[in-house]
């Protein structure tokens, strides 16, 4: 199935089971501009997929109060440059209420946040921020790039018990794979997909189709690769990535996320502390993403800059 549809699935699935799952958002009703919700409000009514006015600090706030009364609230942000809209609500009311209160109330909230590049939509809709709620205190932020994650990832973030924050990519809801039901996630639990002895090269979302092509053009050339997908970005899997970079010596991290002040920095001076090797980061450059295709391209990682920049990391 599809992306979207491997999501719809997954909610569909929580709801069927647990009448306090409720979806809120913009055009949830009509299945959300990506089709993620389609469906769902013909099966389970206006009341528990329900559509919002145009205003995400409301939007928010009702999740947050939903939550702290008792349900289990999917909030839609449409895409994760409209979420700026409501980061009060977000952060200082979502991610603290458990550490205020001393643990007397629980936000068992997941904000659906489309991520990363949008073909052609500019500078304020083409955002990667996973950095800036990695640095907050109190959320999980969960990155799926298969529609096997999305299904088992979303399930596991309703369950999580706290607010997590969910980026999903603009770009992969056509992207099609086999899902199993049945298979469970664990959250801050990374996957090796490729093994390799050379390199460790880390990344999450899209952008592990270029690393994977990536690690394609440099298997011709005899270098081999550990290709690691972080998945859930906090808490990320530590013990994963240092034990390959102790194998391999080396490590690069990819993101789409503008480079400075990205999260590969952490996980680059997490390595570099822990276990000495040599460490590289690529990510796109300090610039807002433009409109025409020329410009827009500038803020592209594409599989030959991570060859490359896999290359330079051995040299």
């Amino acid at each position: 199935m599809s992306y979207a549809e491997a999501a719809v699935a997954a909610l569909a699935h929580e709801m069927e089971a647990d009448p306090a799952v409720v979806v809120l958002g913009e055009d949830v009703g009509r299945g959300g501009i990506f089709g993620q919700y389609k469906g769902l409000q013909a099966r389970f009514g206006a009341q528990r997929v329900i559509d919002t006015p145009i205003s995400e600090a409301a939007i928010l706030g009702a999740g947050v109060g939903m939550a702290l009364a008792g349900l289990r609230p999917v909030v839609e942000m449409r895409v994760v440059d409209f979420a700026l809209c409501g980061m009060d609500e977000l952060v200082n009311q979502a991610a603290k209420n458990r550490f205020m209160f001393g643990g007397q109330g629980r936000v068992p909230m997941v904000m659906r946040m489309p991520t990363g590049i949008w073909d052609a939509s500019a500078a304020q809709h083409s955002q990667s921020l996973e950095a800036w709620f990695a640095h907050l205190p109190g959320v999980v932020v969960v990155a799926p790039a298969t529609p096997q994650d999305n299904h088992a990832m979303l399930r596991a973030a309703l369950a999580c018990g706290d607010p997590v924050v969910y980026l999903e990519h603009k770009t992969l809801w056509g992207a099609t794979g086999e899902v199993d039901p049945s298979q469970p996630a664990t959250l801050g639990r990374a996957r090796v997909l490729r093994a390799g002895r050379d390199l460790t090269l880390v990344s999450w979302s899209r952008q592990l189709r270029a690393c994977a092509d990536a690690c394609d053009t440099l298997a011709a050339e005899g270098i081999e690769v550990e290709l690691i997908d972080l998945a859930t970005i906090w808490p990320w899997d530590r013990e994963t990535v240092l034990q390959s970079c102790a194998r391999t010596g080396r490590l690069l991290v990819v993101h789409e996320a503008v480079q400075a002040a990205g999260f590969g920095a952490e996980i680059a001076a997490t390595a570099a502390e822990a276990v000495g090797c040599r460490v590289r980061r690529l990510g796109a450059p300090r610039i807002p993403v433009g409109y025409a295709p020329v410009l827009e391209a500038q803020s592209r990682i594409g599989a030959a800059d991570v060859t490359a920049a896999a290359r330079a990391a051995l040299a």
